[in-house]
């Protein structure tokens, strides 16, 4: 991220905490929060790899989560509030795809296994439901934060293969809406929920459908893809940042509800 962003939002004395922190576009986010000053915790399987935040000292808390389990998501941020006290932001950033979860040539929609695409479904769904609502019960009780989730391109035109997904995040995106009513209305419209909604970013998720692996070239899908995107490229962890800190930041204080697109103008592009 760069230094003229970082200066532009101040989140001294913030927690934040980000499910899936450990992930490309989660450690982006994580690394960008710690840059404004913020108290970031990672909650990730994977959290024991999150290195490279010594710098951060202990304003960075690596812990194992699975956010599919409940129990698991309310463990950690019993350890977040006993050593940041409170919880100001959570970014639900857990989430991907999987490949037995995407029809193909070779295996059609009709033979996807349901355990495929009910660990999808999952990961993306429930993955940002509990934490929302470990979190949020928090923020009800001190009438105040931000929740922000991830949903996809995929949300607003489902794309061809990756069924799971693309139910998955259409739901997210109906549940951020929901969601911004409910804490809005029933706890402080001072507690907002909204949603980034990625275009085509690479990640290990969905590399094997964009790049071909013997020649390192575009697939059939990629090149569609770029075709479609105005901008003419794959998005960068960085195009990310600047949405993420304005949403969680008080410059956006009237705004709920929303899935905001950062796609290079796909979502505009017709194709004609």
């Amino acid at each position: 991220m760069s230094k003229e962003i970082a200066k532009r939002y101040n989140f001294q004395n913030k927690c934040a905490v980000v499910t899936g922190g450990a992930g490309v576009l989660g450690s982006g986010f994580t690394r960008a929060l710690l840059d404004c000053g913020a108290n970031v915790a990672v909650l990730d399987l994977n959290a024991g790899k999150s290195g490279g935040y010594a710098e951060y000292g202990d304003r960075f808390l690596p812990i194992k989560t699975n956010v599919l389990e409940k129990d698991s998501v309310q463990a950690a941020v019993d350890d977040v509030v006993k050593r940041f006290e409170t919880v100001d932001f959570l970014i639900n950033a857990a989430g991907g795809n999987h490949p037995d979860a995407s029809s193909s040539a070779e295996i059609p929609f009709f033979d996807l296994p349901a355990e495929a695409l009910k660990f999808v479904t999952d990961l993306n769904l429930l993955g940002t439901i509990l934490p929302s609502q470990v979190v949020g019960k928090l923020m009800a009780e001190h009438q105040q934060g931000v929740i922000l989730n991830v949903s996809s391109m995929s949300a607003f035109r489902p794309l061809t293969r990756v069924v799971g997904y693309s139910a998955a995040k259409a739901a997210v995106s109906n549940f951020t809406q929901w969601l911004a009513v409910y804490m809005a209305q029933e706890y402080s419209p001072n507690i907002r929920v909204n949603a980034l909604a990625p275009g085509f970013f690479l990640t290990k998720q969905n590399e094997f459908l964009l790049i071909d692996k013997e020649t390192g070239k575009l697939t059939g899908r990629g090149q569609k893809i770029i075709d479609h995107t105005p901008m003419g490229r794959f998005g960068n962890p960085e195009d990310l940042l600047g949405a993420l800190l304005w949403l969680l930041s008080e410059d956006s204080q009237f705004v709920t509800g929303i899935v905001l697109p950062i796609d290079g103008g796909f979502a505009a592009y017709c194709g004609v």
